[in-house]
């Protein structure tokens, strides 16, 4: 009988496998770990038709009446996408973590349940109950925010050619006073290299409802305005469409605060205001926003007569 057969060897064997951590040999260099989070965590499971199944009835039974209930949104600008039934990358401005449950709720049918979010792998793909639960939630997809990334830009552009809509907040994060920040040319990147159509959004009064570092949230008002597509043209590169893109949302903010004429004609005349908001003191600039409106504003506010919605 062999020295391996014997029975002590067996029980011994039985005893210590697999129960002890096998050992690696100092002089050999160990390979490095994949990394299964960040740009690397793999969101194809959050597309297929369970999943997609599952978020349809928590969008349309959960995410879209309590967004309506938070944010009481107004929407305007939808019949300037009565043309449009393809694949596009909406952009909008970023002001707080209720943006995007409240733009997915407000997204034509034909969008609603067929579009990716680009989302930050630093914040939302950093640990795996995050990645898993906003890959599921939002259908949200990690993009690089601090450097071009293969990765994350081929994804993005993959899942585009494949007929999903992308929305993607140029700003690259929230905005930490309200005020709008430079744009960065990822989303006209997108659009000049799989030639979709961009849809700018502006979208007013969620800083009121949750404001970047708040605990709790707060009832409010809300507007979300749809701006008209861009295409890109031959000869326009990324920079030049991420400057259009973002003269574009300027002038639906405008567009907002007075009426779409009188917006329209600072444009022709180049007097549109910046997103990025007066030139003052910390207070000053706050109070430029009108965050400061309470309850009773709001209460006004609702009370007001409207336009009907044609």
């Amino acid at each position: 009988m062999s020295i391996r057969n014997a029975p002590g060897a067996r029980a011994l064997s039985r005893a210590t496998f697999p129960w002890t951590t096998p050992t690696w040999p100092g002089a050999v260099e160990r390979p490095p770990v994949p990394s299964t989070l960040g740009v690397d965590y793999e969101t194809e499971w959050a597309r297929s038709y369970g999943a997609r199944l599952a978020r349809v009835v928590v969008t349309e039974g959960l995410t879209r009446p309590l967004a309506h209930l938070l944010a009481a949104p107004r929407v305007d600008g939808l019949d300037r996408l009565e043309q449009l039934d393809e694949p596009v990358i909406f952009t909008a401005n970023h002001a707080s973590h209720i943006d995007t449950p409240l733009l997915l709720s407000v997204l034509p049918e034909r969008w609603r349940h067929r579009t990716v979010v680009a989302a930050g792998a630093d914040y939302f793909f950093d640990r795996r109950w995050k990645a898993a639960f906003f890959a599921f939630s939002i259908n949200a997809i990690p993009i690089e925010r601090l450097r071009v990334n293969r990765r994350s830009a081929n994804l993005a552009a993959s899942l585009l050619d494949d007929g999903w809509s992308l929305l993607i907040f140029p700003e690259g994060g929230r905005s930490p006073d309200g005020w709008g920040q430079t744009h960065r040319p990822g989303a006209a990147w997108l659009s000049v290299r799989t030639q979709r159509p961009v849809v700018p959004i502006y979208v007013e009064g969620t800083r009121r409802v949750l404001p970047r570092h708040a605990s709790r949230i707060r009832l409010a008002t809300t507007r979300v305005t749809f701006g008209k597509p861009l295409r890109p043209t031959a000869g326009v590169d990324a920079r030049d469409l991420a400057t259009q893109i973002e003269a574009a949302l300027e002038v639906l903010a405008d567009e907002q605060q007075s009426d779409w004429w009188s917006a329209r004609r600072r444009a022709a005349g180049g007097s549109t205001p910046a997103l990025t908001g007066p030139t003052a003191s910390t207070w000053r600039r706050s109070w430029a926003l009108g965050d400061h409106a309470g309850p009773r504003e709001r209460s006004r506010r609702r009370s007001e007569p409207r336009w009907p919605d044609l």
